[in-house]
């Protein structure tokens, strides 16, 4: 027997098993009103309503749904309820500016978009068919709980269920095409290794358009465990919560556990979660300071995962029991149930699994350039010790991840080169204790031309997202180049990575 693998299935369980369990509990701190702390039966009428509503909007099965959000529960379900109906649920960086975020509503075709009231006041006039506030306005022009939604005419696992867009080598955003499959052996493959079962209380430290979550959101509702959301990282705040909820479980960042560390100092009395929380951390390569802090002065388990938005999970990472040290948990880990792991041309990193994407959506360069003879082509360098992990050291891509975000030097390059005051301009990443890398810009003036520090950061969060600005200038009359003329990056990294054993942080 063959049953399409869909990520209804999640919630078919979720209504049949756990209709009475807590699910959702919503962002009080929030422009839209929050919605009260509903049940799994409660949060699947509302997906019902989400999908009534798309269809009276005429909106058909594989056509783009966009959501351009903060973490709410309104976000977590419209992406149930858009993937579950054979719609593509589109979740955006809110991040971006609005051209940007212009940029990837054109590209994947959006046929509506739901935005956050936040994110509405800055967006401007972007150009889609249909465009929806949420909160007030979606729960009286969209939902509708006064008809049943239209099933899926032929579920089909291989359909596309998400697009994900993330920053490559290139200065424009690539949608990343996550099939039904994929998301849901991801989902079951991360639940297995991080021990997910229905009594967890899971913190959504993480924000839900990197990689929808990780994919986990879809197999909480499977368990029917409660989900706490949290709208931006605040290390007291998660703190709070954790002791308020209960929560034993969060996904983030190097940077969002070291805001906690620092919240932890001046935390009055004893740490909340001691003993109970498992933290999944991901988005850069982590110190052995950092594991020692997590475990020691916050009591809470630490466990590494590597991958990428296009693989989802390649590779876990837990402390084994009487490891010495820091346990190995600064190698990424070994592969993850499904993966197959190999190093090429110059030690980078090839993956194979069922979790790879399906393709980059309507880019064939792209997938002609990361997938090659069935091995896609993670942009990093590692190698595997004897025990079967594997250790990453340096990026054959141009791509600077800081506080778990991905930034193309080409892109912010491009930004600068528009500067009157600038002749030419090298972007690389540079080691930093919180952000894992931050960005640094080497600059050549323009002929007679003074330009600043502050100006050429300011200059670039004018035209791109904050955290693709530069934090750091440096100066220089000319760039290293090689016989053909091309900037060699390497000699201007050297000195910021002297002393590191590997060149990303």
């Amino acid at each position: 027997m063959l049953v399409p693998l869909t990520t209804a299935d999640f919630l078919d369980r979720a209504e049949a098993t756990a209709a009475a369990r807590t699910a959702l509990v919503d962002e009080p701190h929030q422009p839209a009103a929050a919605l009260p702390t509903s049940t799994y039966g409660e949060t699947l009428r509302r997906v019902r309503a989400w999908q009534a509503g798309l269809d009276a909007l005429g909106i058909d099965e594989g056509e783009r749904v966009a959501v351009v959000s903060p973490n709410s529960a309104r976000l977590l379900e419209l992406l149930y309820a858009v993937t579950a109906s054979g719609r593509i649920c589109v979740p955006v960086n809110y991040r971006l500016t609005p051209e940007e975020i212009s940029y990837i509503l054109r590209q994947c075709d959006a046929s509506v978009v739901f935005v956050d009231p936040d994110v509405e006041a800055v967006l401007g006039s972007v150009d889609v068919p249909k465009r929806f506030v949420l909160g007030e306005q979606t729960e009286t022009e969209v939902m509708r709980f006064d008809v049943a939604p239209r099933p899926w005419s032929r579920p089909d696992e291989n359909a596309v269920a998400t697009l994900n867009y993330t920053s490559g080598t290139s200065a424009r955003p690539k949608g990343v095409a996550l099939t039904h499959r994929s998301i849901w052996l991801n989902a079951m493959t991360f639940g297995v290794h991080a021990r997910i079962w229905e009594g967890d209380v899971y913190l959504h430290t993480l924000p839900t358009f990197h990689c929808n979550g990780w994919g986990v959101p879809f197999l909480l509702a499977g368990l029917g465990a409660k989900q706490v959301l949290i709208r931006r990282i605040d290390g007291a705040e998660i703190l709070r919560r954790v002791q308020e909820h209960g929560v034993t479980l969060a996904f983030g960042a190097p940077a969002v556990w070291d805001a906690v560390l620092q919240a932890a100092r001046d935390w009055p009395g004893e740490i909340p979660g001691r003993g109970r929380v498992r933290v999944v951390c991901a988005g850069a390569p982590v110190s052995a300071q950092l594991v020692s802090r997590i475990e020691n002065e916050l009591g809470w388990e630490f466990l590494q995962v590597y991958g990428l938005t296009e693989t989802t999970l390649l590779t876990f990472n837990r402390r084994l029991p009487d490891a010495p040290g820091d346990g190995g948990l600064t190698r990424a880990g070994a592969p993850a149930l499904g993966v197959r792991l190999r190093t090429g041309e110059r030690g980078e990193v090839l993956a194979r699994s069922n979790m790879v994407l399906d393709s980059y959506w309507r880019d064939e360069q792209a997938n002609e350039a990361a997938l090659e003879d069935g091995w896609f082509r993670t942009g990093d360098v590692g190698a595997f010790d004897d025990e079967g992990h594997l250790a990453l050291f340096d990026r054959v891509k141009d791509v600077i991840v800081t506080g778990g975000e991905s930034v193309s030097s080409v892109e912010v390059e491009d930004c600068l080169q528009g500067h009157p005051s600038i002749a030419e301009v090298a972007v690389i990443g540079v080691p930093d204790e919180r952000w894992g890398e931050t960005v640094k810009a080497v600059v050549v003036p323009a002929d007679g031309a003074r330009v600043t520090e502050e100006e050429v950061i300011t200059y670039c969060k004018q035209q791109l997202a904050r955290y693709k600005a530069p934090t750091s200038v440096d100066f220089r009359d000319a760039l290293p180049r090689t016989s053909n003329g091309k900037i060699q990056k390497g000699r201007l990294r050297e000195p910021y990575w002297a002393g590191h054993d590997r060149r990303i942080h």
